[in-house]
Parts: C-alpha cells; sequence; structure tokens
C-alpha cells in the first residue's frame, strides 16, 4: 500500500531532517529499482505511441516549427550520441531535444491527462525521460522504469497538492517528477535525485497566466521547458551541485509562499520501498483534440446531435446551461470570465479553453477534429457565433465533489446539460466521463492507440515508417541498449522544411 507523508511548513531553526523533506522522500521512490508489472509496461507503451501520434500531427505548427530550429543549433554534447529530435533523423543535446519534442507532444493538447487536486498532463514526462536515454544509450526497460517512476511522482503530487488555486501553473510538478524518472533511468543515488529535484521545482513554478485570458503559444512550451529544466536540474546535480534546502517545507519555499501558506499542510501518498509504480493507470488519455475536461462534453454533443439535431439551429435554442465541477466552470467555462472564451477571432489555444466553444461545435457538426474544428471560418461562421452565445456554465456541487473523488470509480470530469428550446421544450442530459475513458462508453485499449497513431500520421509519415515505429514500441521490453533511438519517427520526404525556420539569436 501507498504510504500517506504528512507535508508541512517548518522554520528554520527547527531543521528539518534530510530524511523527512519531501524532494528526499520523492528521491527514495525513484531510486527504488522495484520491478514493473506488466499492466504497467503495456500502459507505457500506449502512450509512448500516443506522445508520437500527436507530435508527428503537429510536425509544421509554429511553435514546433521554433522549437525544432531552435534545438538544431545545439548539437551532441559530451558523454552520449544525443537525442533525436521527431521527425527528422538529426542529432542535439539531450535537453534542447526534450524541449523541442516536448512542444511537439503538448501543441495540440491531444495526449495524456490525470486530474485530481491539481491537473496534469504526465505523458509530458516522456519527452526529457527519452531524450536522456537515447544519449546515454539506455535500454527498453530502463526506459520502462524510468517513465513509471515519473508518472508516479507526477500523480502523487496532483493528488495532494493543488496548484491552480494558487495561480501556479501545473508544471511545478513536472519539472520534480521527470527529473526524478531521470534518476531512475540512470541509477542515481538517493542524494543526486534529491539535489535535482530541488532545482527542477525551483526552476518550474510560474503563474499559469499562460492558461489565462488570451492564452499564446507559450502553453506548448512551458512543459518543455519543465522537462528541459529537469534534465539540465539532473545534469547540475550529477555534478555536485546543489539546491534550495528544504524545497517544499522551508520557510521561504514553495509552499509557505506560492501555495498554501506557512499553515499549510498535506498528505501525499507515495508508495513504500519495494511496492510496484503503479500511477500510470490511473491516467487516462484524449480521444479529442482539446483540454481533457472537454472530453466528456464533445461526447455528450455528438449524442445530442444525433438524437436532437434541433439543437444544432441557434433559431431554435433559448439557452444551453451545463452544470458541472468547480475547474470545469470556472476554468474552461464561462465562471473564468474571460470575454476570450467568447471571441471568434480568439487563438486556437484560447478556443482550446472554451467549453462554450467546443460544446457547440460539436453539437452542430457531431464530430471534432484537431485541425478543422478550430479553423478560424469555423470559428466565425454566423450561426455557431450565435448559439455559443447562448452557452452558459454553472458549478454544480455533486458534480465538484465526484471530480475530486479518490475513488476512480466514481471520479468523473463531465455534468448535465439543459437545453431549453424556443418553444418551451426542455432537453436534459448528462455524462460522468468521457467515450475513450477506462469507464466510458470505448475505453482506449492498444488497438485505439495505434488508430490514433495512423490516422495522425496519415499523409505525413509514409507507411513503412508507421510499420516500423509500431513494430520497435511493441518490442520496447526487448530492446537493448543503444536501440532506443528506433522510437522516433521521420516524416515522409517534402514534408519538413528546415529553410522555412523563423530566425532567432542562436
Amino acid at each position: 500500500m501507498v504510504k500517506q507523508h504528512h507535508v508541512r511548513v517548518y522554520k528554520s531553526e527547527e531543521n528539518l531532517a534530510r530524511e523527512e523533506q519531501l524532494a528526499h522522500k520523492i528521491a527514495v521512490v525513484a531510486a527504488d529499482a522495484v520491478d514493473v508489472v506488466p499492466e504497467v509496461t503495456e500502459m507505457v507503451i500506449n502512450r509512448i505511441i500516443d506522445n508520437a501520434s500527436v507530435a508527428v500531427a503537429s510536425l509544421n505548427r509554429a511553435p514546433i516549427v521554433a522549437a525544432r530550429a531552435q534545438a538544431l543549433t545545439h548539437g551532441p554534447s559530451a558523454n552520449g550520441k544525443g537525442a533525436l529530435l521527431f521527425g527528422i533523423d538529426e542529432r542535439v543535446s539531450p535537453e534542447w531535444a526534450a524541449w523541442a519534442n516536448g512542444v511537439a507532444v503538448r501543441e495540440l493538447d491531444y495526449h495524456d491527462t490525470f486530474l485530481a487536486a491539481d491537473y496534469s498532463h504526465p505523458g509530458d514526462n516522456i519527452p526529457p525521460i527519452l531524450a536522456v536515454a537515447q544519449h546515454v544509450g539506455s535500454s527498453g526497460k530502463d526506459l520502462i522504469r524510468a517513465i513509471a517512476t515519473g508518472y508516479e511522482i507526477q500523480v502523487d503530487l496532483v493528488k495532494a497538492i493543488c496548484l491552480h488555486k494558487h495561480k501556479i501553473d501545473h508544471v511545478a510538478h513536472l519539472g520534480p517528477s521527470a527529473t526524478a524518472g531521470i534518476g531512475t533511468l540512470l541509477g542515481l543515488d538517493v542524494e543526486t535525485i534529491f539535489q535535482s529535484v530541488g532545482q527542477a521545482l525551483h526552476t518550474t513554478t510560474a503563474t499559469r497566466q499562460s492558461r489565462k485570458g488570451e492564452i499564446s503559444t507559450w502553453k506548448a512550451h512551458a512543459p518543455a521547458f519543465a522537462g528541459k529544466m529537469a534534465v539540465e536540474s539532473a545534469d547540475r546535480a550529477m555534478r555536485g551541485q546543489t539546491s534550495p534546502v528544504p524545497i517544499y517545507e522551508g520557510e521561504d519555499g514553495v509552499i509557505a509562499w506560492l501555495l498554501d501558506g506557512p499553515d499549510a499542510s498535506y498528505e501525499v501518498p507515495l508508495p513504500e520501498p519495494g511496492e510496484a509504480k503503479r500511477a500510470i493507470l490511473d491516467t487516462y488519455t484524449k480521444e479529442h483534440s482539446a483540454e481533457y475536461q472537454a472530453q466528456a462534453w464533445i461526447d455528450l454533443a455528438r449524442k445530442l446531435h444525433r438524437e436532437h439535431p434541433e439543437t444544432s439551429d441557434p433559431n431554435n435554442v433559448r439557452s444551453v446551461l451545463i452544470k458541472t465541477s468547480h475547474h470545469t466552470h470556472y476554468v474552461i467555462g464561462s465562471g473564468a470570465n474571460d470575454p476570450q472564451k467568447y471571441d471568434p477571432t480568439a487563438s486556437r489555444e484560447t478556443l482550446d479553453h472554451s467549453i462554450p466553444y467546443i460544446f457547440t461545435v460539436a453539437l452542430q457538426d457531431g464530430a471534432w477534429h484537431h485541425v478543422h474544428s478550430y479553423a478560424p471560418e469555423r470559428a466565425a461562421r454566423p450561426d455557431t457565433v450565435e448559439l455559443w452565445q447562448k452557452v452558459t456554465t454553472v458549478e454544480d456541487p455533486e458534480w465538484t465533489r465526484r471530480y475530486h473523488s479518490l475513488d476512480i470509480n466514481e471520479k468523473a470530469f463531465g455534468g448535465t446539460v439543459v437545453i431549453t428550446l424556443t418553444d418551451g421544450t426542455v432537453i436534459t442530459d448528462e455524462i460522468a466521463v468521457a467515450d475513450a475513458h477506462p469507464l466510458g462508453a470505448r475505453p482506449f485499449a492498444r488497438e485505439q492507440y495505434v488508430n490514433k497513431f495512423r490516422t495522425l500520421a496519415a499523409g505525413i509519415v509514409e507507411e513503412a515508417e508507421i510499420n516500423r515505429f509500431l513494430a520497435a514500441v511493441d518490442r520496447l521490453p526487448e530492446l537493448g541498449p543503444g536501440e532506443l533511438d528506433q522510437l522516433n519517427i521521420t516524416a515522409a520526404p517534402g514534408i519538413i522544411d528546415p529553410t522555412n525556420a523563423p530566425k532567432g539569436l542562436f
């Protein structure tokens, strides 16, 4: 059984022992060379496929083009052969591969998620861990163990410590989890991992304005930056450099000044020594390219499109009220008080975080597409804008309770919709979890992950390369030292134009 660790703020004179600090306890978990259970190995493979899917679909989007151009100016560093970039067969220094590949994975907001006290996309752990693994020549089993650690630490932190209510971006949990995973990968000692976790946290705490108001391209860059910092933190710690201590519990530390304050306390679950790291099994991926809290609403809107096609016409609809959880209402709903969420000229990143927009388009189209559903002409369609303005959200205490439930069988990310027609008819329906959720109507398994990859790679990656990658990742536990380059994917000739990259400083 996981053990709950009490975490609070300590005054400097209390001199909290290293072994009692959360960063040290995370390091102990990372250094524990416990075997990976088969179902976790299976899910690690699924998520590597999932990341590859969304990365190849993003290869020519502006943030990826810029990040890749930056990375290509930093060739392989010492003590390794470098790491590969999605889409091309060129090596760069591992921290820059973590950067560019991290942007590619996050850009479409289309990979896995875990929601509890806070938010997370734990698949963001994979690019920095894989980059280091390719650089040093790790094996498939090494990579699996490391990714299991990254997921474990991130999920455990997300279960216990809310960043969002203090407007701290959720990647503050990613820096520590990714560097813990790198510690597992490299077999580092507890003290070294402890120092790297502290540095990673210290350098990745930032406000969540990147996900508020006019959302910018930094939304995709933020987790990539955290991954890059995780690699650099591990490097510094390996060279004997130390970190602020205690980073979480200190009287001038993260908890005291950025989170719940000097009187705060948390219960953080972590595996006991010898206990398998299974947290990846609590996470879930996306069928649709949209914020996770929109997944179930897209599925419900598609259902209503089939069953009540009249609701897609704004002339027939008086109002659409979405009753949902606190997080959904205040982050992507009308409770955010962001006018941009109703603005047809808003950026893709903003529309991705607007449940009124997403529900409207899915209701009208009966479908969702990672490109077409966000196209400027689609957002500006007059009948869409008219219906969109009639959609509002409200917090429902019961859906908030279910959202925060620690019971996986009860935890929910949906709610109830009440559509009032102009003739007075009221249509009510509800959904608890997305269709692709493990408890949903059509849970994702290997077949669905492979289909997602094939669908998003079509026209971008040649069929032979698609088949080669899928065969390689399926054999991940058997891949020997130095064979992890097989997990990279090369785009078809002509897809990536290296001369089309923006110019910068280096």
